[in-house]
């Protein structure tokens, strides 16, 4: 089973190349349709590729680094830059929007309440967070972050996630040549680390509405008195 999960993603980015790959870095950033996109294993594995001489030879695919990380951080920036004016545009319409397979409104919601708390950090922060980063720029523009503040923001986060994760699967892939048996471990690592702060956050958010729902009303009579 891992062997062929393992091989279909690599066979993947070998069929889909660089422009493929861009293009899904690009939807996943900004674009509603990207949130289900396999971002930070695409990137892993891209990467991998990359440094792995043997891999591109079964795969008869050649993958440059420099390419790949210039490429996807491209793609990345534009892809948050695009969410963002889209937000600014027609954003505020989509809360009134009715769920469907592609649009879940809770995960509009989720990044609008990470971004009320964390303010600008949340554009870099959200890079490394599945469904939240597609929707934290829109978010972004729906609100009142001006655009200067918003690039600066959107600039480190893409080179943070797209040159950092594409480069460290580069470097497993250089270093052990035979990387990809371990590839499901590692993919499945990187989708727990992205997962675990919003689980811990809904997690946290579940156990306070439980605590408060169990909490006694207070008595109008005692608080007079």
């Amino acid at each position: 089973m891992e062997h062929i999960i393992s091989f279909d993603l690599q066979e993947f980015i070998a069929t889909i190349g660089y422009i493929g790959i861009f293009f899904i870095v690009f939807a996943e950033s900004g674009l509603l349709i990207g949130f289900f996109l396999p971002g930070d294993s695409l990137l892993f594995t891209a990467g991998m590729i990359a440094g792995s001489s043997a891999l591109q030879r079964t795969l008869n695919v050649e993958l440059s680094l420099p390419v790949l990380a210039i490429g996807c951080f491209v793609a990345a920036v534009t892809g948050d830059t695009a969410g963002y004016w889209f937000g600014h545009k027609v954003g505020r319409r989509l809360f009134q929007r009715e769920d469907s397979f592609l649009f879940k409104k809770k995960h509009l919601h989720r990044a609008q309440e990470l971004y009320e708390k964390h303010g600008g950090k949340i554009i870099v922060i959200a890079r490394f967070m599945p469904i939240v980063r597609t929707f934290a720029p829109i978010v972004a523009g729906i609100g009142t972050m001006h655009y200067r503040r918003f690039i600066s923001y959107n600039v480190v986060g893409g080179f943070l996630w797209a040159v950092g994760v594409t480069s460290g699967g580069y470097f497993l892939g250089q270093q052990f040549p035979d990387a990809d048996k371990y590839l499901i471990p590692i993919v499945l690592l990187i989708i727990i680390v992205s997962v675990l702060p919003p689980g811990i956050h809904f997690l946290k958010d579940f156990l306070d509405e439980r605590r408060a729902r169990n909490l006694p009303e207070a008595d109008p009579s005692t608080e007079l008195s």
